[in-house]
């Protein structure tokens, strides 16, 4: 098998970062707009003619469905209000794992791909918080809150509303672990062995 260069590898790594980054922030912003298009703002959906539906387009009956919310906070409504310091700390966050894979983090391949979801979950709720959505409440204000629309029922407990890029960050995180936990083990100490 040819060898392939340092240049090339640094190529094809932050290009497979890239292209991971753009399309799950696409995915994740085109969604968001096409559900606040068809279902409109949090309670609208069909709130005049079937509110026993509570908002909810139900994909699969008292499971799963799609219901708009706004968060103005992190993850299951985490430092709720708190935007400005949401925004800030996406920022470095994103600026960092930018900065790492450009100048290391490309050297390891999955990690790439990891951090490339984690971007595209990043981009994806920075882009709602700094209120470019253009969304904007009864008084004509902007609204600087990220855009939820997936709904799970976890019995009659309806789970946290959340997006594609959330649903990024969380596997990312997890693959993350299991990677740590599965192929990074120390390696074992040697023993010296005594001779007598």
């Amino acid at each position: 098998m040819p060898k392939v260069s340092l240049s090339v590898h640094w190529c094809r790594t932050v290009c497979i970062f890239a292209v991971l980054a753009f399309a799950g922030t696409t995915a994740d912003l085109l969604t968001k707009h096409w559900v606040f298009q068809t279902l409109g703002m949090p309670g609208e959906y069909k709130a005049d003619t079937e509110p026993e539906l509570h908002a909810v387009y139900w994909i699969w009956q008292d499971i799963a469905g799609f219901q708009t919310s706004l968060n103005t906070g992190g993850l299951f409504g985490f430092a709720s209000g708190w935007t400005r310091f949401l925004s800030l700390f996406s920022l470095i966050f994103l600026v960092g794992i930018i900065g790492y894979v450009f100048w290391g983090g490309w050297r390891n391949s999955f990690l790439t791909v990891i951090l490339g979801m984690i971007t595209a979950g990043i981009c994806g709720n920075l882009y709602d918080r700094l209120g470019w959505h253009g969304l904007t409440d009864a008084t004509g204000q902007p609204i600087y809150a990220v855009r939820d629309w997936i709904l799970c029922m976890i019995g009659t407990f309806p789970y946290p509303n959340f997006n594609i890029a959330d649903s990024l960050l969380v596997c990312s995180i997890i693959l993350l672990l299991l990677h740590e936990l599965l192929f990074n083990k120390p390696p074992k100490a040697s023993v010296p062995t005594s001779t007598p």
